[in-house]
């Protein structure tokens, strides 16, 4: 018997060092950015400073992956700025309308990605209302505007990689090790149950799957750390790959020995089981040695067309009726608050619930507006020299990142809201302004953008869980009706790409609706089964998928 001990991390005032040295290098890169930024005169450095409080993540791959699709979605942005104030700047409700559109099309991108592929999606959607919207009087200047918002980017992500690298920065790497190894001993103990006859726990099956299958957009982020980082990437991707096949390797050895399958049948599921994981062992040696897996597998997400396409309408109204609101009020300056509504609006949408995304942010603006207009008025107060803004903003952007580092998500999105907004409300300049009706303005305009959005996606709800459920039950029976391999899909990878809608059900609260669940778990059962034996199955008339199927059909 060996005794195991687990290592309590170090904590200073009951917070991990881990934590504390996040938050510096947030804080660190921030007055790195902002020095830069003054010493060559950029026109808008609270971009820079933004840049840094974006990217603020925990390890050095992710953000460099964050930073590398938030440069790309730039260039994005400031093409579609370019080409829609060109083609409508004589029509102003014409570019409201061309705006809505353009980023009703990046939600609808978003909804068909993960990760920063996802954020990249929406930032080329608001990009366009921090560069076209703010210009919207004069179109000449876009795109001086695009390459000024383009230089400042630049100066961030520079200022966070080098602090990153300076101050050794955690790799995800090693830490996807850990977890995929920490997963795959719990597989085991999934398929030595199987093997020795017992049941199989679905919930534990369920809870497994989706462990593995949110690890997607994280693997991606392994790849930018080093000259390696592609290799592991790839090692990562297949062996999460293997984690599924396994996984239902030993779901099915156990529903076969419930169903009474034939010796031959029993004996080839015990091979498979086996086989599975010595793949994934394989796997995880080459992703721990740093070399490229045996067979490179894909690990495709799956997409649903109907739902992405309802969540981008659902946007493109949001950001209609919002601009409309603003021209029939007639506010000076609405074109600030009307960038905040586009902001909301497509980070909202690269996460579960919009709506919940915006009440964070109107309970977080407020919070940042008192902490600014501290630091700005009673500890600045007036001071222009770089060094007390530095010693300023420390314990707010530290306390901000603390804040994101907590494991409670509460605390942790309030975290990623404040820190962004204390940027924007701080606005550095060299030499700094201290213009309290600006900032009055600028505070009013961004709780208003809040409050309206709010408004706004209460009238048109966002795509409910009910809804996005059905969706996916419906669309996981029409594919079992004519079941066939897309892109030359693997059946290993046409698993994971199930796995992957079955835990996107599971984010839709499908753990609440066990009859919905049991037969999307029966609908990834058969699919596996049939890519596995090449058969077809004759489903019931009404199209649902049968829950009782007996295995030695197959065979």
């Amino acid at each position: 018997m060996v005794a195991t001990t687990t290592e309590q991390p170090l904590t200073i005032a009951k917070i991990p060092v881990g934590s504390w040295s996040f938050a510096i290098r947030i804080w660190m890169a921030t007055i790195l950015a902002l020095f830069v930024s003054f010493w060559l005169q950029l026109e808008s450095p609270t971009t820079a400073a933004l840049t840094v409080a974006i990217l603020a993540e925990p390890t050095r791959g992710q953000a460099l992956d964050k930073a590398r699709w938030r440069l790309l979605a730039t260039v994005v942005g400031v093409i579609a700025s370019i080409a829609i104030t060109g083609l409508f700047s004589q029509a102003r409700d014409l570019i409201l309308v061309a705006f809505a559109v353009w980023l009703g099309v990046c939600v609808f991108a978003a909804k068909l990605l993960d990760g920063y592929r996802a954020y990249a999606a929406v930032l080329s959607g608001y990009t366009v209302a921090f560069i076209a919207t703010q210009q919207i009087d004069n179109p000449q200047h876009v795109f001086e505007s695009g390459m000024a918002r383009g230089a400042a980017i630049v100066v961030g992500v520079l200022s966070i990689a080098v602090v990153n690298t300076l101050m050794f920065a955690p790799d995800r790497r090693s830490h996807l090790i850990t977890q995929l190894a920490a997963i795959h001993r719990r597989v085991r103990l999934c398929t030595s149950a199987a093997l020795r006859g017992e049941p199989g726990d679905s919930t534990t099956f369920l809870a497994l799957l989706r462990e593995i299958v949110v690890l997607r957009p994280e693997i991606a982020s392994v790849a930018p750390e080093s000259s390696s980082g592609a290799v592991g990437s790839a090692a990562a991707r297949s062996a999460a790959v293997s984690l599924i096949a396994e996984l239902q390797a030993a779901r099915s050895q156990s529903s076969g020995r419930a169903h009474g399958a034939g010796a031959e049948t029993e004996i080839l599921a015990r091979s498979e089981v086996l086989l599975r994981g010595e793949k994934v062992s394989q796997d995880l040696l080459a992703l721990s040695s740093a070399k490229w897996p045996r067979r490179m597998w894909r690990a495709p997400l799956y997409r649903s067309y109907r739902i992405a396409a309802e969540s981008a309408v659902r946007a493109a109204l949001w950001l209609a009726i919002t601009s409309a609101f603003y021209v029939w009020a007639g506010w000076p300056a609405a074109s600030v608050s009307l960038s905040f509504v586009t902001l909301m609006i497509g980070l909202g949408a690269t996460t579960p619930k919009p709506r919940a995304f915006t009440a964070i942010a109107l309970v977080a603006a407020p919070i940042a507006i008192v902490l600014t207009g501290i630091l700005e008025f009673f500890i600045l107060n007036g001071a222009d020299d770089f060094p007390l803004l530095a010693i300023g903003l420390a314990p707010f952007v530290i306390g901000a990142a603390l804040l994101v580092t907590s494991s409670n998500l509460l605390w942790s999105s309030l975290g990623r809201a404040i820190l962004p907004f204390i940027m924007l409300l701080l606005a550095p300049s060299n030499p700094q302004t201290y213009n309290p009706q600006a900032f009055l303005f600028t505070s009013v305009f961004i709780i208003a953008a809040a409050a309206l959005l709010l408004a706004t996606q209460t009238l048109i709800p966002p795509l409910s869980h009910d809804k996005r459920r059905m969706q996916l039950l419906a669309e996981a029976r029409s594919e079992l009706q004519e079941l066939s391999f897309k892109n030359g899909e693997a059946p290993e990878e046409a698993m994971f790409r199930d796995a992957s809608r079955l835990g996107q059900f599971l984010s839709a609260g499908g753990a609440e609706d066990s009859e919905a669940l049991a037969e999307m778990v029966s609908c990834f059962d058969q699919s596996t089964m049939i890519r596995r034996d090449g058969s077809k199955l004759t489903q019931p008339g009404d199209g649902r998928c049968d829950q009782d199927l007996d295995l030695s059909e197959l065979t």
